[in-house]
């Protein structure tokens, strides 16, 4: 569970109505031809685009970048395009930053969309970080500004890596990872029809270092309002991963300046086991902070690595993903999938799959726990189709692999509505989930990951 939830709380208030007036059009004569979303894929309510290809990285506009061919393609920085001081809010520090950006072309989305979630893969050396924005186009033809959607490194010395609060147009708002329209414009029947990425990569004046961005793209969604979900039907076959089996509550107390540990940490400690699963470890030199009577340190160093400092949490699913593709080979999204039809097909190609779920401790047979916002890492299903996760919220490693019943799980993660224990109406995620897979994925993976709509 995560603990710093009011932002998503927040989130979901706003996007209260958005998926009510999915079904309204937009008033005032008609959406522009200039800003109409792309024909509509059958069924889909999410849409992804990423870059990440050398392909990609020459399209867009370059100030001062340059698309870099090899193995794992990215953009760097060829010439600063200027400087800029950063102050930054988090440790008072000033400091001047060389800097040059690129800009990505326009995506035309398949979905009329109610929010956006950005993902970016990078490596970014000691004395360098990126910015990454997104601004969106709306169904009426008019644009958001230029929404900062993190500030990110890998490490802490530089800069603190957080998200920036208090962004709106007063029809738009960013909650932390997320970009949601606002309830009054989307009652309006207003959508998000396109979007552009900007990528801002910083340097201290005079290096010749440089980031490396790998991949950089967004997710973004229109799913339904719901309570209920219908249940896919299982393929018969029994299927597990070999994922390793980390708990966050053996880490009560550890590191308040991390949001000290437990149940704040199901994030990073479920980021860490599928980090593991594809055989990466973290550096020992990495876990030299780490108080030495503490077992299992990489999860402690996994919290360091996606805190936002902002956020004040570990549950910023964007810092999530870039984390994971830090480990040599690895790529991480955010994205939300449709069904565990969908999600089975992810994992029988060898992918685990990190799914972020709410619900009632009678909800979830089993469990023994209620959550407003919990990440747990489905490995497998039975014969019967009941989901086999990893689930960190257990009291210790060997009590973490977990077998739910097919029908509730399902409901509990890819609802977007659900009845508090108070009675009040709260949120679901809508099918939120981690993927983080080989950079150079397998065949059957690519075929995977085509198949419900990530590439």
């Amino acid at each position: 569970m995560t603990a710093p939830t009011p932002r998503r709380a927040v989130l979901v208030a706003a996007l209260a109505v958005v998926t009510a007036a999915t079904a309204a059009s937009v008033p005032g004569g008609g959406t522009p031809a200039a800003a109409a979303p792309a024909p509509r894929a059958q069924g889909r309510t999410v849409d992804n685009r990423f870059w990440y290809s050398y392909g990609h990285w020459r399209a867009g506009t370059h100030r001062g970048t340059t698309a870099v061919a090899g193995a794992r393609p990215g953009l760097r920085i060829r010439t600063a395009a200027g400087r800029t001081e950063y102050a930054d809010p988090h440790t008072g520090r000033k400091s001047t930053w060389e800097y040059a950006t690129w800009t990505s072309p326009t995506h035309r989305s398949t979905v009329p969309a109610g929010e956006a979630v950005a993902s970016w893969n990078a490596h970014t050396p000691d004395g360098t970080w990126i910015q990454v924005e997104l601004r969106a186009t709306y169904t009426d033809g008019a644009a958001s500004p230029w929404y900062v959607m993190g500030r990110w490194a890998s490490g802490d010395a530089d800069i603190r890596r957080t998200s920036v609060d208090g962004q709106t147009d007063g029809r738009s708002t960013v909650w932390t990872d997320t970009l949601a329209l606002d309830a009054p414009a989307a009652a309006d029947g207003l959508r998000i029809a396109g979007w552009q990425l900007r990528l801002t990569l910083h340097r201290r004046p005079g290096a010749a270092d440089s980031p490396t961005v790998w991949l950089a793209g967004a997710m973004v969604s229109d799913v339904p309002d719901r309570y209920t979900v219908p249940a896919s039907r299982p393929s018969g076959a029994a299927h597990e991963l070999k994922v390793p089996r980390y708990s966050q509550q053996t880490h009560i107390g550890r590191y308040p300046e991390y949001d000290n540990g437990g149940e704040a940490w199901c994030s990073p400690t479920s980021s860490q086991m599928v980090i593991e699963h594809f055989g990466r470890k973290a550096d020992p030199a990495a876990l030299a902070w780490v108080n030495p009577t503490y077992s299992d340190p990489q999860v402690c160093h996994a919290a360091r690595s996606t805190y936002d400092a902002a956020y004040k949490g570990c549950g910023n699913w964007s810092f999530n993903a870039a984390y994971a593709a830090t480990y040599s080979g690895l790529a991480g999204v955010v994205t939300r999938l449709a069904s565990l039809t969908d999600l089975e097909t992810v994992v029988r190609a060898g992918i685990p799959v990190i799914t972020s779920t709410s619900f009632r401790a009678d909800e979830l047979t089993g469990a023994g726990y209620g959550t407003a916002g919990h990440l747990m890492t489905v490995v497998g299903f039975t014969a019967t189709g009941d989901v086999v996760v990893n689930d960190p919220h257990a009291h210790d490693n060997p009590s973490v692999r977990r077998v739910y019943r097919r029908a509730e799980w399902e409901n509990v993660w890819l609802r977007t509505k659900r009845t508090t224990a108070a009675g009040k109406v709260a949120s679901g995620s809508g099918g939120v989930c981690y993927l983080y897979a080989p950079a150079l994925p397998t065949p059957a993976q690519i075929l995977a990951l085509r198949t419900v709509g990530v590439l």
